[in-house]
């Protein structure tokens, strides 16, 4: 069989687990968002081999988006880091098996120290899923590995399950992207929703007056290399002409001369506080697909210009 067709049934494979696995989904997920949300403590995850990564990456999720967790390694926990585990912590204990000895070691001991325990198991009758509080089935028909031994299918499952509940506490926490942001303040994504329009607006903005002609308008759009100038009066917006405005009113008129500045000016541009969020001025722009917003003062005075280019900066 050609590698594409391997491929591309892998995908299938474990798309199929993924739908078969959210139409199982039921009470103790709710239960299981219920759980972590009125926790005192922390979200600990453990699990050992690529449970263990996976486990990483569900820890990792959970803590970006506002819920503290942390990943364990079982055996290093039954070797000194139980210590991590304090009373009103819950645990996400993770093997697909439900048996892996390493894992299971830990249970008596979590219980001792009142530590909640959520399973993802792939057989909810194992010794894992008997003594925990709570089991999320993460069972699969088979592997997408030929041999169906290779973790493929259910490590994708259970990797699923860890966002699932990650998505679910978002919801309930009501998490907004400013918040994700004060957790990602060294990435770009984390700059772009931390920075304010007037951190990157452009000023002091190109201007004209109403009855300035069409080419001192044109002239200081030139100038002023932002592809447009706001006619105002005193810091007060009265219009805004593009440079697309301008190649309209010459089609119309065929000509500049008695043409003025007032005349082709669109009377209610667009404006944004400059104390607004970037993110969502950009947001803005793209709705209404436009590449200028101008920025006004708490007062409602010019104050600057944001272009969607402006984007780049942050990046």
């Amino acid at each position: 069989m050609p590698s594409v067709e391997i491929g591309k049934n892998v995908f299938v494979t474990q798309a199929e687990a993924l739908q078969a696995t959210s139409e199982r989904l039921g009470n103790e997920f709710e239960e299981s968002v219920r759980m972590i949300m009125t926790t005192s403590g922390r979200v600990i995850v453990s699990g050992m081999g690529k449970s263990g990564i996976i486990g990483n990456k569900i820890a990792a999720t959970l803590a970006s988006t506002g819920t503290p967790s942390f990943a364990v390694h079982p055996a290093e926990a039954y070797h000194g880091d139980l210590g991590m585990f304090t009373k009103g912590d819950v645990a996400i204990l993770i093997s697909y098996s439900g048996e892996t000895e390493e894992v299971i070691r830990l249970i008596p001991s979590l219980k001792h120290f009142g530590v909640k325990i959520i399973a993802l198991v792939g057989n909810p009758s194992s010794t894992l899923g008997k003594n925990s509080d709570l089991v999320l089935d993460v069972g699969v028909d088979r592997e997408a590995c030929p041999n169906n031994l290779a973790p493929t299918t259910s490590t994708t499952v259970t990797l699923a399950m860890g966002d699932a509940l990650a998505v679910a506490l978002i919801e309930r926490r009501h998490f907004m992207p400013q918040d994700f942001a004060v957790f990602h303040p060294g990435g770009s994504l984390g700059r772009r929703l931390l920075t304010r329009v007037r951190d990157v607006m452009h000023s002091p903005v190109p201007c004209n007056i109403p009855t300035n002609s069409l080419r001192e308008v044109i002239m200081t759009i030139t100038q002023g290399g932002l592809g447009l100038t706001v006619i105002a009066d005193n810091g007060t917006i009265q219009g805004l002409i593009t440079d697309g405005d301008l190649r309209r009113s010459l089609f119309d008129n065929q000509g500049l001369n008695g043409v003025t500045g007032g005349d082709i000016m669109t009377r209610t541009p667009m404006t944004v506080n400059e104390n607004e969020m970037f993110s969502a001025a950009e947001n803005t722009m793209l709705k209404a697909n436009i590449t200028s917003l101008l920025v006004v003062d708490d007062n409602g005075i010019l104050a600057g210009v944001l272009k969607l280019q402006d984007a780049r900066k942050i990046i």
